[in-house]
């Protein structure tokens, strides 16, 4: 009898980590999207911070696959990224992430459970959707999609609002103030780095050092994030480059 109640104390504990185990080695995901959309590249990225094994498929914007009526019937939003995970299908990257972390993680550091800690981290979600994104946006999309060019007033409100992310990051922390990063900082990282390597004329990010200090210390913590982010921010810049000179 001791020996079997040994057995079952040393049992029981890796029950919650074989039963994680058993769902990252479900049916992969499916990602619909593409390397050039920073909002897909948070999806990727989280996946691979969960070691999760997933199918990015390639939809071509710019040639109307999202139009077709096989991804219409998937989506009928039409827009990226798209996630299947079964019988489940949900767009909105940020969610996305969430969903992932929450059925898949096998603890909450990514999307930590703490009520004022995940509050902070949905504002940053938030706001990296509705004002860090968008103020990059408003500054490159008319350069690179036709348009009236961006003023001085949105080149203004890039500036501020990187001062606000630079204040998020301080003291070494990441971006909720924490010492473990979480989807909160993989937004703002798809964001940055895209920003980043647009090589904007007009912004010196060497000013903003906690942001650039935390950029590195992200890079480096993501798995495969050449593959998950690197390249389709770099790709992305060399498109916004090419128009820019044009």
């Amino acid at each position: 009898r001791a020996a079997f109640q040994l057995i079952v104390f040393c049992w029981i504990p890796t029950l919650p980590h074989l039963l994680y185990q058993i769902r990252l080695r479900m049916a992969p995901i499916d990602v619909y999207g593409m390397p050039l959309s920073a909002p897909c590249r948070i999806v990727n990225m989280t996946a691979e911070c969960l070691g999760m094994e997933y199918n990015f498929k390639m939809l071509d914007l710019m040639a109307g696959e999202h139009m077709k009526p096989e991804f219409l019937a998937i989506n009928p939003m039409h827009n990226i990224p798209t996630m299947v995970d079964g019988d489940f299908v949900l767009n909105e990257s940020r969610a996305i992430a969430a969903y992932l972390v929450n059925k898949y993680g096998k603890d909450d550091k990514l999307y930590p459970k703490d009520a004022e800690l995940r509050a902070r981290v949905d504002q940053r979600l938030y706001f990296d959707m509705g004002v860090f994104y968008k103020a990059f946006g408003d500054c490159v999309y008319p350069v690179m999609f036709g348009g009236d060019l961006p003023g001085q007033d949105k080149f203004d409100k890039l500036k501020e609002v990187l001062g606000w992310v630079e204040g998020f990051v301080k003291d070494d922390k990441f971006c909720a103030g924490n010492d473990d990063m979480t989807i909160g900082d993989l937004a703002l990282l798809a964001t940055y780095s895209t920003l980043k390597f647009a090589e904007l004329s007009w912004l010196d990010l060497a000013e903003f050092k906690n942001i650039e200090a935390w950029y590195e210390k992200c890079c480096k913590l993501v798995p495969n994030y050449e593959k998950a982010n690197g390249e389709g921010a770099t790709a992305f810049g060399g498109f916004y480059k090419s128009k820019a000179s044009a």
